[in-house]
């Protein structure tokens, strides 16, 4: 196999030039990327808006069409996972970091300082309500509907129209053969920049965690040094999940992943509040049903909250998406088009829902109980440290913190090695349903750009600097899924008559 030069060399180039000028310029680099992640938000807010829920309505329309009984592959095709290592490598290789960074965070900030434009008051009831509905918004339905939509037509386009393993392959039904290969250089340089983007704001929620687990033990300065060190044990280790395979590290990380998931959500359900928060689930996800697209759309809310809140996550959940596609598309072989949407979509949404009402539920709780303290610690020390004050107040707290710390960092591996497994796979002529890897050589250099972009982001302008890497990365990767929705849009319509019912056909 052979590297493809140019959509290698391109978006490495790019990431370089901008690692070396954070270093020669941290300020000036703050100052043009705080600026350009500022103009992307005020004129493409809407549009991040729009396609995020554009999408989740394509992919029931899919679900609920003859469309999904097309089986990935065709008829004959062989599953490559059987589907209980197919869920939970799905699970743990899209979101599984951000869950452990933000459900525990995120609401006590809704909940202390609710959106201007809804007539919710702070600390309110209604402002508890609408913590937690939001966090069902921001976590489960839309963010695994553009990541399904996306990987479920590259794997039409790879498995069943014979297309070439690239990203520029999704393009096919909206775009025809001849002009989705031209563009496919393209079209993946630009994902590869998103992705490194996207990965390195979800590895720097990842350090902060890891860096907010150590304070318990050891009370230290977070420093550019002390995240240094945590972003070189992560990076060495997920290169080497990486470098071995779908089938080894990435599945042994996901299944412990899994498990480790379980656990966690045993442990919170017997020894914590649980009876006094789920009274509450009804009318949380009453409100999550009946604002789903008024708030996704982000209408009558703070134009400055959306944008720092949910614009922010659909902008996260689309730098992820195009290489994201290729690693999810790949694993439905076999499976028809309503399984393919159940296994990506569907189960893990409900698993995230429930994450997320147990994990926010008792961060509100325990906020309540202590007059506000919890969200205090927020505003000084930050994010990362509320997950570890929660489990302070559980039996058994040290052994806990630790078993929290091992699984941030294992989920942050398991999410970079099969996207970096990805990134290398697009750099490389000659990946096919026969040889699936690349040289891990390309896996090696991938995964230490990833690494030191994170770094530098974090270190600079911590959750910040996440957030602004975030959109920055989702900004290119916008544009493919609008082609995405176009592609299924085109394919919905046509319906029996859609090339993708000749199976095989080029």
């Amino acid at each position: 196999m052979n590297l493809r030069k140019a959509v290698f060399g391109v978006p490495v180039i790019l990431l370089m030039l901008t690692i070396f000028y954070s270093l020669a310029d941290g300020n000036g680099f703050l100052t043009v990327t705080k600026a350009a992640n500022q103009w992307i938000l005020n004129h493409f807010g809407w549009l991040f808006a729009t396609a995020a829920i554009v999408g989740l309505i394509l992919v029931i329309l899919l679900y609920i069409s003859p469309i999904g009984g097309i089986i990935i592959g065709g008829k004959e095709a062989k599953p490559l996972l059987n589907k209980l290592h197919w869920f939970s490598i799905s699970l743990c290789t899209t979101i599984a970091v951000g869950i452990l960074f933000w459900a525990s965070a995120e609401p006590l900030y809704h909940f202390n300082t609710p959106p201007d434009g809804l007539g919710i008051d702070s600390r309110s009831e209604s402002a508890k309500i609408f913590s937690i509905s939001t966090l069902f918004l921001h976590w489960t339905f839309i963010p695994y509907s553009i990541y399904t939509l996306t990987a479920l037509m590259f794997a039409i386009g790879f498995y069943n129209l014979k297309q070439p393993f690239q990203i520029g392959s999704l393009l096919m039904p909206i775009l025809g053969e001849k002009r989705s290969l031209k563009l496919s250089p393209y079209v993946d340089s630009l994902s590869l920049f998103s992705l490194v983007a996207g990965m390195s704001a979800s590895m720097g929620a990842g350090l902060l965690t890891l860096s907010g687990g150590i304070n318990q033990f050891f009370p230290t300065a977070k420093t550019q040094t002390n995240l240094g060190i945590i972003a070189f044990f992560l990076t060495i280790t997920f290169i080497w999940s990486a470098a071995s395979g779908l089938q080894k590290g990435i599945k042994l990380l996901s299944n412990i992943n899994i498990i480790g998931f379980i656990i966690l959500i045993g442990w919170f359900t017997f020894f914590g509040p649980f009876t006094e928060i789920l009274p509450h689930f009804g009318s949380y996800f009453s409100d999550f049903a009946t604002t789903l697209i008024p708030k996704s759309l982000a209408l009558g809310i703070d134009k400055s909250w959306a944008n720092s809140w949910t614009i922010f996550y659909w902008a996260n959940w689309l730098a992820w998406t195009p290489i994201s596609a290729l690693f999810l598309g790949r694993l439905g072989r076999g499976y028809n088009i309503r399984t393919f949407i159940r296994f990506n979509l569907l189960f893990p949404s409900l698993f995230s829902m429930i994450w997320m009402f147990l994990f926010g539920g008792y961060s509100l709780h325990f906020d309540q109980i202590f007059d506000g303290e919890l969200y205090q610690l927020l505003v000084k020390k930050g994010p990362e440290t509320i997950i570890f004050e929660i489990i302070k107040q559980l039996p058994l707290a040290t052994w806990w913190i630790i078993f929290y710390f091992l699984l941030v960092f294992i989920s942050f591996v398991t999410a970079a090695d099969s996207n970096t497994s990805a990134m290398s796979a697009l750099s490389t002529k000659g990946i096919s349903e026969n040889e699936e890897e690349a040289p891990y050589q390309i896996k090696i250099i991938w995964g230490v750009i990833v690494g030191l972009t994170a770094w530098i982001m974090v270190s600079q302008a911590g959750i910040d600097g996440v957030k602004m890497a975030s959109n920055l990365g989702g900004f290119p990767a916008l544009f493919l899924y609008l082609f995405v929705i176009a592609s299924t849009f085109r394919m919905l319509i046509q319906g029996k008559k859609s090339i993708v019912f000749k199976e095989g056909a080029k």
